[in-house]
């Protein structure tokens, strides 16, 4: 059986975080479509209302079409799946410091309000992510934090921090007004038998290719 992470802010929404054991759409709803983007650490969000021929550009995808499973892939970014139950919109966002930075999160709240969703209440959760003990960054990712942002930087080695990157995905979710964020606190880095890590496979000279897939969906 596959190891599959759900949350309890969508327990009532098909969806489910991948680990090392892979995650296929039948997984999450029967007879459902996968849809997928060309991601690219952007703060694109696009709506889906059937697959694509070919993927675009972007890094959230949104629907109030149900039979869509919406996924993003990721090894150390966040993956955010969001869910307004009573709307029946869905999303799912790939939130790497650069897209966080740029709104990935807020335009995946955005296009979610343009199919009827309401901020407050949209439910959020964190899947596996990179955390702060083992995400150290140098003074010129620093530089590209807001000055207010920096309380997500914890002192490091000399010349460095420890960013927190969930705890930020989390503020910029609060910042867009979504009521529930639920973050599964799983270390990719930090658990090599159960997630794959870009940063860890660069750090051992290992394949960089190893990727989590997160996925959600409405029912028909």
């Amino acid at each position: 059986m596959r190891d599959i992470l759900r949350s309890r802010a969508l327990e009532d929404i098909p969806h489910g975080f991948s680990t090392r054991d892979g995650l296929e759409a039948e997984d999450i709803l029967a007879n459902s479509v996968l849809v997928r983007v060309t991601q690219v650490h952007s703060a694109h969000a696009v709506v889906a209302e059937a697959a694509w021929d070919i993927p675009p550009e972007a890094d959230a995808i949104v629907t109030a079409t149900g039979g869509l499973a919406l996924a993003i892939v990721t090894a150390d970014c966040a993956p955010v799946l969001l869910s307004d139950n009573a709307a029946g919109v869905v999303a799912a966002a790939h939130a790497g410091w650069r897209g966080a930075v740029e709104g990935v999160l807020e335009n995946t709240v955005d296009a979610m309000c343009r199919l009827g969703a309401q901020p407050a209440s949209i439910s959020a959760a964190i899947g596996p992510t990179i955390a702060q003990s083992s995400y150290e960054v140098d003074s010129q990712f620093r530089t590209r934090l807001a000055e207010a942002d920096h309380r997500f930087l914890a002192p490091g080695c000399a010349g460095h921090w420890q960013f927190d990157l969930p705890g930020y995905v989390a503020e910029r979710l609060r910042t867009a007004g979504v009521g529930w964020i639920d973050d599964l606190s799983e270390d990719t880095y930090a658990q090599p038998d159960r997630f794959y890590s870009f940063r860890r496979a660069t750090h051992r000279g290992e394949d960089t290719g190893g990727r989590q897939i997160s996925m959600i969906a409405l029912p028909r």
